[in-house]
């Protein structure tokens, strides 16, 4: 039997061409989003998983795929059920990008978590210290989203 170049057993998968699989890139910004909204580091993320934060950051791309067992893990530090990360998966997520990295790198950056001025919005929230206070800035930006 001929080699394919690919470890046998193992099909191969959408985007080994350096992207990253659509599911893949998807669970890395639920990965992602979580850890913002706790008010946490990448590196703080990588050593609580045992990780460098290089890793983190591949896996928040989705440029490297997660395993079970680091799904679990991550669930487990996160503090979140493991389907939080599949939540509101678009039903396009499973089919392989048509644009290339090109795109799938411009949805990523299209999406509102990544980007720098939410992560810093984000963290400023967290450094309120009241949680009745934190509450009540969150009310206000719910309120004032609403009446744009």
């Amino acid at each position: 039997m001929a080699r394919t170049g690919r470890p046998r057993g193992r099909p191969p998968r959408a985007g080994s061409d350096g992207k990253g699989h659509p599911i893949d890139v998807h669970v890395g910004q639920r990965v992602r989003l979580r850890r913002t909204l706790l008010g946490w580091s990448q590196e703080r993320l990588a050593q609580a998983l045992g990780l460098n934060f290089q890793q983190v950051q591949k896996y928040e791309r989705g440029a490297n795929r997660i395993g079970a067992s680091r799904l679990f893990d991550l669930s487990r530090v996160l503090d979140v059920p493991v389907s939080f990360f599949f939540d509101d998966m678009p039903g396009e997520a499973a089919q392989p990008p048509a644009g290339g990295a090109a795109e799938t790198a411009s949805e990523y950056e299209a999406d509102p978590m990544a980007r720098r001025e939410t992560r810093g919005l984000v963290d400023a929230y967290w450094e309120i210290s009241e949680p009745d206070v934190r509450r009540r800035v969150f009310e206000l930006t719910k309120a004032l989203a609403r009446v744009e």
